[in-house]
């Protein structure tokens, strides 16, 4: 049940979220295992004016991609998998055969299973539940 919060500069056509959120949500079930009927991708399209790196505006496009999963469900490798991949497929998508500001950062946040979950039910919850039924 992992969330996506993406924020890009410059704006984007909801053409472009679309293709967005989509390749972010195959990206996060091929590598990271994540069920892809509980995957939220949220995109925030920014002007190029309201980001600045060192201190100066953006010149060219730039993302801040932020992933949310349960703590301890993936490995090490597993994550970095995904951030090379995410970071690529922005590249792709952003960069229309330039490259993106270099300070586009792909970030994987691990919170621990009681702190978050979907449905009204903590990710905890969910665990202990499938470990209580029967087999």
């Amino acid at each position: 049940m992992p969330t996506l919060l993406l924020k890009v500069a410059p704006l984007q056509t909801p053409a472009r979220c679309r293709q967005l959120a989509q390749a972010l949500t195959t990206l996060t079930a091929q590598l990271l295992g994540k069920r892809r009927e509980v995957t939220a991708v949220l995109i925030e399209s920014l002007p190029a004016g309201s980001w600045y790196v060192g201190g100066d505006a953006v010149r060219r496009p730039t993302a801040l991609l932020e992933i949310s999963i349960t703590a301890g469900t993936n490995t090490a490798e597993e994550k970095a998998a995904f951030v090379s991949a995410a970071f690529a497929e922005l590249q792709r998508q952003l960069g229309e055969g330039g490259a993106l500001e270099e300070a586009s950062y792909v970030v994987v946040r691990e919170l621990p299973a009681t702190d978050w979950g979907y449905g009204g039910q903590t990710q905890k919850a969910r665990q202990v539940a499938r470990l209580a039924a029967p087999a």
